[in-house]
């Protein structure tokens, strides 16, 4: 007896140094009773009458709901229980945003419309059918009321990037999706610290494709309304200009090698996780230049307020001369360049960081 458990003693503490992770998600070895109940019950009580009927023996009510058992605070903190100070950013942005009513700076947006991508989760308030105004996916069919965490993620395990769905079919929604998932590395899940410009995703490829099993060919340079290229590799105006870039006040003295912004990602084969410098002739814009996978307290999931032309006046609550309310205070995401000069006061959009339109809107290079 005192053999074999020193024999299970040396085999666990070898898994322990090995790097070999038998996780939650795990093909073959995941622990199923996490998120399923065989009988239908769970502690006892009918899932039917617990936490609403479902076909796939879910122990909450919803695949989203299951999910968030684990990663709402925690493990990703995907959720945050408070709008106003939501969890340390790693990359996706945060499903907390969905529960704010007044989104944006000129108030026209209300609960569920326009802060990314809806989740069908009612223990966290998330009670609609899908998105308000989008029943379907812009520029694809998609339809907005399967949309949940399992639409992008399989709760089963796979080899890719933050378990996203390869090219093949996927359970929710019963869609099939044609291109494979990203080419990505992450950072840690866990603790207190979010991403920066020295720890942040490693976007290296695939993207946009992956976005479009969803959204189609959304940003087509040949389309006839959006018009923004998205996986297309970078012009040298717009290398040059990433480069260069630090903020409205230094809005041309930056220096490529030290020019990485994590609020403004591009994609390149050869990124890091603790990459600094600045596109190459290999990189590429994607839709994750511009907006966060989950949601943002911006209208459009953006990683900034593309109607604002000032960061400062994110999430700023003031009233009008008539007394009327001017600003959402909403959550105000963080300015990347909170330094200024006293000729350049304040922080213009990022949309800057690759178009360089700082010096009175004109473009202007010294």
């Amino acid at each position: 007896m005192r053999k074999l458990l020193l024999i299970t003693m040396c085999f666990a503490i070898a898994l322990m140094f090995s790097g070999v992770a038998y996780g939650m998600h795990d093909k073959g070895v995941a622990r199923c009773s996490a998120c399923h109940t065989m009988h239908n019950s769970q502690n006892g009580v009918p899932v039917d009458a617990a936490a609403g009927a479902n076909s796939n023996l879910l122990i909450r009510a919803t695949a989203s709901d299951v999910c968030l058992t684990c990663h709402t605070t925690s493990q990703g903190a995907v959720f945050g229980s408070d709008m106003m100070n939501p969890p340390p950013e790693r990359g996706a942005g945060n499903f907390v945003f969905l529960l704010e009513d007044k989104l944006n700076e000129r108030g026209d947006l209300v609960l569920g419309e326009g802060a990314g991508h809806n989740i069908i989760a009612p223990s966290r308030g998330l009670n609609l059918p899908g998105d308000l105004k989008l029943p379907t996916a812009p520029g694809g069919t998609y339809r907005s009321e399967d949309m949940g965490c399992s639409s992008c993620h399989d709760p089963h395990g796979n080899t890719s990037f933050r378990l996203l769905y390869g090219a093949g079919h996927v359970h929710a929604g019963n869609a099939n999706f044609t291109a494979p998932a990203p080419t990505a590395v992450g950072i840690y899940l866990g603790g207190l610290t979010g991403e920066s410009n020295l720890n942040h995703t490693a976007y290296q490829g695939g993207m946009s494709a992956w976005c479009g099993n969803c959204h189609g060919n959304y940003h087509l340079e040949s389309g006839t309304v959006n018009v923004h290229p998205s996986g297309s590799t970078l012009t040298d105006e717009v290398i040059g200009n990433y480069g260069r870039y630090s903020g409205t006040a230094k809005w041309y003295t930056g220096s490529s090698a030290s020019s990485y912004l994590a609020a403004v990602p591009f994609e390149d084969p050869g990124m890091t996780t603790a990459s600094t410098a600045g596109p190459t002739a290999s990189s590429r814009v994607s839709c994750i230049s511009c907006h966060r996978a989950h949601a943002t307290s911006a209208p459009d999931a953006g990683r900034w307020d593309f109607g604002l032309t000032y960061l400062a006046k994110d999430g700023v609550l003031g009233v009008s001369g008539g007394g009327s309310p001017t600003g959402s205070g909403a959550y105000a995401i963080p300015n990347p360049y909170p330094d200024a000069s006293p000729t350049v006061p304040v922080q213009r959009s990022l949309c800057n960081k690759c178009h360089a339109k700082d010096a009175y809107d004109e473009g202007a290079i010294p």
